[in-house]
């Protein structure tokens, strides 16, 4: 690996210094599409864009994050440099309302936002594909990875007036779009390539990353990248060593873009990653793991000259996620029918083999009506989960039901455009059918959306000042492990899971009221300011969540039996109330940039005896500020970043946390480029709340130095 890092100092760099980019004039609507015809060297330039001002990728008529009536947030290419990320986790930090739940196994990673995840709850989508593997364990249950080497930038949007996005979000969608050869090459460029090394210094991580582009003709290229890591356990902050979180993951993305006219273009994609990792049992290794997973995408779309009438999309995938456990030493466990002691011998299987199908087509017309603006989006979507697991009688797979899950949806939304006045008015339609051996359930429901949004003011510094409200629901139907898991627990104690096929969907009922603040030349002629903030309260009726029965209450449904202490079975809760506030800011002048997001909630469950209980996936308050200098006409950039975390009611194990981190890049050349990161500076020991409980802790990794380079050459 050194002579890897060695080799990628002597090729030449990626592209234009990325702090030119941010302070450059704000780009057009074509321009911010393709990156490939905007400027080489881009100088700082009065109203400079943030962060806020670059198209949503998953919005389905072309907003900014600072532009919707919505709590959304977009994470560019340059913050995902600066964040030098090797996890979903680093690459979302300080994304208001958002938290990323990874225990040890940190390729594997659960998305929460505002204090929901698992189960579809939130939408993760990559290129969008939806990312549904779902493993019944402790701890996290739906799962993903992806590097974030791939990835060219994040949009999140927050509750469920994302839900023209699929069905079943009632936390919100987060949509990754990997990298394209227009983001690579440079407009004189018919070719261009590659390579980065990286050292970590906790857990002595290596990374490698090579990427080549090809420009066939105008209308048609291609882009492929190969990322290696290879990382040994890391010590938290106390200097202890953490077991099981070494892992080796090589990962891959081939990409093409077709323009077969002016007005349209594919794009097909393929992203594969081959991970592999121990699990351990205390400090004891148990589980050798090991999960392939490819994802294939087609996306097209087609407008007429001015996108008037036609604006068409059509996306269509397909993710194959496969994980085989084997077992490294013989472990006592738990027969899955009989709950008789069984030992389940070195080397065992475990399989989860888990398919998922989606298809997502929508247009949006333009139009107007006595003076008022109509951007009319109607569509639908399917997406289809086929569930195989299996292996040796006492493997984990037994708890994770085999079956099929089908979920579709269609939506119509109008957006009303006055002089001061926006209002979206929405419509969508769910229904669901869940397959297996057991038996099969099906339902359907309308979900509502509505928002009004007024921007009272002319003066130069408040015709930015947008004020709004949303009354949005979702709908989101069981999942095939939540209705259908059975079997005795597998070790540890032994008790029976029971199925429930009469759990009623979720429906989430969100109220938000939110400011959006846009100016530019707040203290000099080139700089800008933006600001989101947003107050919302979700009513998530029929909650669902696991609970333990008793086998001495007759109408528990629990069996009365020797050998059964309790049983757990996923039941509805009469809701889950969840309440919180969030903001947004940045600031960005041709000197640098600072910016500062918090994110505060609340939230508990009710039974429908009344009984209340604290929401344990509720994750930390956060207040994280940023501050960064640009130097050497932008080839120099430097900064910090401070991160308070409080600890949420209810977690007895939790405590409230700092975290101090540093970075700097240094654009040589154009072609040559080095970068510097330290996280977790004064080496805090702290665990993220949701892996805390008074069962286990999962410790964070301590300081951790990162240097890396990268050099590019292209003709």
């Amino acid at each position: 690996m050194a002579a890897l890092l060695a080799g990628a100092a002597a090729i030449p760099l990626l592209a234009t210094p990325a702090g030119a980019q941010q302070a450059a004039q704000p780009a057009t609507d074509q321009q911010q599409a393709d990156p490939a015809q905007q400027p080489e060297q881009a100088k700082p330039a009065p109203a400079g864009t943030t962060l806020l001002d670059k198209i949503l990728i998953l919005s389905r008529i072309g907003e900014t994050a600072i532009e919707s009536v919505a709590s959304a947030s977009h994470v560019d290419q340059e913050q995902l440099e600066r964040r030098m990320a090797t996890t979903p986790n680093e690459m979302l930090f300080g994304v208001p309302g958002v938290a990323v739940q990874a225990d040890a196994r940190r390729v594997s990673s659960s998305i929460n936002i505002r204090g929901l995840q698992d189960f579809g709850r939130v939408s993760v989508i990559v290129d969008g594909a939806r990312q549904n593997f779902q493993r019944s364990d402790h701890g996290t249950q739906s799962t993903f990875y992806i590097d974030p080497e791939l990835i060219k930038s994040v949009d999140v949007i927050r509750g469920p007036v994302a839900n023209t996005y699929g069905s079943g979000a009632i936390g919100g969608v987060v949509f990754f779009d990997t990298k394209d050869a227009q983001d690579f090459l440079r407009p004189d460029e018919t070719w261009a390539a590659s390579a980065t090394g990286r050292y970590e210094s906790n857990g002595e991580g290596w990374t490698t990353s090579a990427t080549g582009a090809y420009r066939i003709n105008e209308n048609w290229d291609v882009l492929g990248n190969i990322v290696y890591r290879d990382y040994d356990d890391y010590k938290d902050g106390g200097g202890d060593t953490v077991a099981g979180t070494g892992f080796d993951v090589l990962s891959g993305l081939l990409k093409t873009t077709i323009r077969p006219s002016e007005n349209s273009e594919l794009k097909l994609g393929w992203i594969g990653s081959s991970d592999g990792w121990t699990e351990t049992s205390g400090s004891a290794p148990v589980n050798d793991a090991d999960l392939k997973a490819n994802t294939f995408t087609a996306r097209y779309n087609i407008t007429d000259e001015d996108k008037s009438w036609l604006d068409l999309h059509i996306n269509a995938s397909y993710n194959k996620t496969k994980l085989d456990l084997t077992t490294l030493v013989p472990q006592n466990r738990f027969d899955p029918v009989t709950g008789l002691p069984v030992l389940l011998p070195a080397g065992s299987k475990s399989t989860f083999d888990i398919g998922t199908s989606g298809i997502d087509i929508w247009n949006t017309s333009r139009f107007e009506t006595v003076g008022i603006a109509h951007e009319l989006t109607y569509g639908g979507d399917w997406v289809g989960d086929d569930v195989e697991t299996g292996g040796t009688a006492g493997g984990d797979s037994f708890y994770t039901p085999s079956g099929d899950r089908n979920v579709s949806g269609a939506y119509v939304q109008d957006k009303l455009t006055w002089d001061w006045l926006e209002v979206i008015a929405g419509l969508r339609y769910d229904s669901y059918k869940l397959d297996s051996d057991v038996g099969e359930t099906s339902g359907d429901r309308l979900s509502p959306r509505i928002t009004v949004g007024i921007s009272p003011f002319e003066t130069a510094s408040l015709s930015g000042l947008q004020f709004y409200g949303t009354y949005a629901e979702g709908y989101r139907s069981p999942s095939l492990s939540e209705t259908l898991i059975s079997g005795n627990h597998p070790s540890g104690v032994s008790f029976p899971f029971l199925p429930n096929p009469n759990l009623k969907p979720e429906t989430g009922k969100t109220v938000e009221f939110g400011v959006n603040y846009s100016t530019n030349g707040v203290i000099q002629a080139d700089d800008a300011l933006r600001l989101k903030a947003a107050y919302f309260n979700n009513n998530v009726d029929d909650y669902i969540d696991g609970v333990t029965l008793s086998p001495f209450d007759p109408t528990s449904g629990c069996p009365f039996g020797p050998g059964i202490p309790i049983c757990f079975q996923y039941q509805n809760f009469a809701k889950a109330k969840i309440h919180g506030f969030e903001m947004e800011g940045v600031y960005d002048a041709a000197w640098g940039f600072a910016g500062l997001s918090a994110s505060f909630t609340d939230g508990h469950t009710i039974s429908y005896e009344g009984e209340r209980a604290d929401l344990v996936t509720v994750p930390s308050s956060q207040i994280t500020g940023q501050l960064g200098f640009r130097f050497l006409e932008d080839r120099l950039t430097v900064g910090g970043e401070v991160q308070y975390n409080g600890k949420p009611q209810g977690n007895p194990v939790a405590k409230d946390y700092t975290l101090v981190n540093a970075f700097a890049s240094y654009q040589a050349t154009d072609n040559f480029k080095v970068d510097f990161r330290a996280d977790n500076l004064f080496d805090v020991k702290y665990a993220n709340p949701l892996n805390a409980s008074t069962t286990s802790v999962v410790y964070e990794p301590g300081v951790t130095l990162k240097l890396a380079a990268t050099m590019r050459f292209g003709g």
